[in-house]
């Protein structure tokens, strides 16, 4: 198995949790926090989802998707243009509200597409090519895409956990 096969399958696997997890949810369930200083469903998988459109976009040299299929304007945020929800406080969170589930999954699931394209023509070199010379040691592909998927699947854990708690809370 070559890495970039490790790689597509790993970012199939969020996409089949983040579908799992909001799917059948409304928009009251999708936005619910457990306390004032906590995330919500939505506000997860949406974070989640930009962090991977905007880490692959700046890896790969694509324009992001929530900007180049106006995401952006279908979501309705009021939220800056570029914004992945990092270091968001809870009022920032609230603001992130949907209408549906499909809304968060339609955007996942253009953000998969365009990952798994620039991840399928990667070669095993392509991965020790350094894309972030901030940081010491620089950042390589590699890294930084295994850095996407350790994010990703952290948040959608929570996420998964959080549907299970109000699922049980309203059983």
């Amino acid at each position: 198995m070559h890495a970039k096969d490790i790689l597509i399958d790993g970012f199939d696997r969020i996409r089949e949790e983040v579908h799992a997890t909001v799917e059948g949810l409304g928009p009251d369930e999708l936005s619910t926090r457990p306390s004032p200083d906590t995330n919500s469903i939505a506000w997860l998988v949406w974070h989640l989802t930009r962090v991977q459109d905007d880490h692959m976009a700046d890896a790969f040299g694509h324009e992001q998707v929530w900007l180049s299929q106006d995401w952006e304007k279908r979501f309705g945020l009021d939220l800056p243009r570029r914004d992945t929800g990092y270091g968001h406080s809870p009022a920032k969170v609230a603001r992130v509200r949907v209408d549906s589930a499909e809304l968060l999954t339609g955007y996942h699931d253009a953000v998969h597409e365009q990952s798994l394209d620039a991840l399928r023509g990667l070669a095993a070199k392509d991965l020790d090519r350094v894309i972030d010379e901030r940081w010491d040691p620089p950042v390589t592909l590699g890294v930084r895409l295994v850095s996407v998927l350790s994010d990703d699947l952290q948040h959608v854990g929570q996420a998964a956990y959080l549907r299970g708690l109000l699922q049980s809370a309203a059983a």
